[in-house]
């Protein structure tokens, strides 16, 4: 009798261990949802008392949440730039937003679908692209034309026409969400209008692809781009404006519905795991691609959309799931746009190819243990001079003096310079909120940072044709 019950706790025992085995075996399926334009004060679980994000909070909670998270840019492409490849957007020559004809990532660049596909996954763009490669004339002749989403490795996309004749009216007019779904293509091939808000549009397609997914024998990558709240400024689904009906109005009213309208997005793709019980081998991804515009919040930090202080880079940022990431956590160590792909290959198994050269770091190791990163060394931003001052004329806020079009960062130090000459240093760990210029105090410093900044600055970009 003993000698069986031991042979059957052995067998129990290593059952056991051989389903713990395999399941640490399988891949996670990936899901980064990034939002446009959402400051890092616009969500309630980041201090917000004017907008109530319930589901982010709840994810936040059960999640990590970030201190100190930081996008590629202020403003939107270059961002986009440096979470698809994991470098800085300037490697590419990327300095601002594209415009809707001729700008676009060079083809034959790495990606994170590209580097996915290679482990196994299949993989989904769905909503905001700007990127390139997704007008009219591009779509019906790719093969001499600039490259879209299946250029660049995903499988699948569905994404609005980017056409100025499309999107363009459709901003200035404020029906950019009521009738974004009137123009989209799907796969290469443009589809019959859908008579639905963009946002839901494009949440029912995430849905659509987790469920598809969920029956075949592949992990997924799904890359859920949100429009919103980026202007223009529309009503919402009556269930995201009423709460606010009573306390705001005008641009106030709508960006507040939007911003409530994001969170139920957020819920429905989580409750969809949960619903399929693949919550547990998921890993969610939520940010967003710089910081708020002229009805969003930064929060306590100085600086908005366009500008290099924190406000304009310093973006919310929330890790989930539950059978991966390490729950409870709220980190101050930095991570970056930079650090997806890296991150993403490591969960995949991918190897990192040295040919990448890539800028990010995998930040796997917090994200399931809340472990300390180890020293990334220095990190840059570029961009573009902005005249239009990031809507700053529509708000109360003056744009920091003065401008800056680069930065460089060592550890709690920020040097931010105008065409490489410095102009400001702050020391984040004392000063978050940049009040105290100690570029005088600290002359060496200065010195070195901005030597270290010249140098990345002449470092050889791929060329791009505007």
């Amino acid at each position: 009798m003993i000698l069986r019950n031991i042979l059957l706790i052995t067998g129990l025992v290593l059952t056991m261990t051989s389903c713990h085995s395999s399941v640490g075996k399988q891949k996670p399926n990936i899901i980064l949802l990034l939002a446009d334009d959402l400051g890092y004060g616009d969500l309630s679980c980041y201090g917000s008392q004017r907008i109530n994000t319930p589901n982010i909070d709840q994810m936040a909670k059960e999640g990590l949440k970030f201190n100190q998270f930081y996008s590629g840019s202020a403003v939107c492409t270059p961002t986009r730039v440096s979470v698809l490849t994991g470098r800085y957007p300037l490697r590419y020559n990327v300095t601002k937003h594209f415009n809707d004809e001729e700008m676009h990532l060079q083809p034959n660049v790495p990606t994170i679908p590209k580097a996915l596909k290679t482990a196994g996954y299949v993989s989904k763009h769905i909503g905001k692209w700007h990127l390139g490669g997704l007008n009219e004339v591009h779509i019906k002749n790719r093969a001499n034309s600039m490259p879209g989403p299946i250029e660049h490795g995903f499988d699948h996309y569905l994404a609005m026409l980017e056409d100025p004749l499309y999107r363009k009216p459709a901003m200035l007019e404020r029906r950019l969400y009521k009738d974004g779904a009137k123009h989209l293509i799907r796969d290469e091939q443009i589809i019959d209008p859908i008579e639905k808000h963009w946002t839901d549009v494009k949440t029912d397609e995430a849905l659509e692809f987790i469920e598809q997914s969920n029956k075949g024998s592949e992990p997924f990558f799904l890359n859920l781009w949100f429009d919103t709240p980026h202007a223009p400024y529309e009503a919402a689904p009556d269930v995201s404006l009423t709460p606010y009906q009573e306390k705001a109005k005008g641009d106030d009213l709508l960006y507040r519905s939007m911003v409530t309208h994001l969170d139920h997005s957020v819920g429905r793709v989580l409750d969809k795991l949960k619903e399929l019980g693949i919550d547990d081998n998921t890993v969610v991804i939520l940010t967003s691609d710089n910081g708020p515009a002229y009805m969003g919040s930064p929060g306590k930090f100085k600086g908005r959309k366009v500008d290099f202080h924190e406000g304009g880079i310093r973006v919310p940022a929330i890790a989930w799931g539950p059978g991966q990431i390490k729950g409870g956590v709220v980190t101050d160590e930095l991570a970056h746009t930079n650090d997806l792909l890296p991150t993403f290959c490591d969960y995949s198994g991918q190897a990192i190819n040295k040919d990448w050269k890539l800028d990010g770091m995998s930040i796997r190791s917090l994200l399931d243990e809340g472990a300390e990163l180890e020293d990334r060394g220095l990190v840059f931003w570029q961009i573009a001079l902005y005249k239009h001052n990031g809507n700053y004329h529509r708000t109360t806020d003056k744009r920091p003096d003065p401008v800056a079009t680069e930065v460089v960062r060592k550890g709690k130090w920020k040097l931010l310079a105008k065409d490489g000459e410095p102009v400001e240093l702050f020391n984040l760990e004392e000063d978050p909120y940049e009040r105290w210029n100690l570029m005088k105090t600290y002359p060496e410093l200065t010195a070195e940072l901005s030597i270290a900044l010249k140098k990345w600055l002449a470092e050889p970009r791929m060329d791009i044709t505007y």
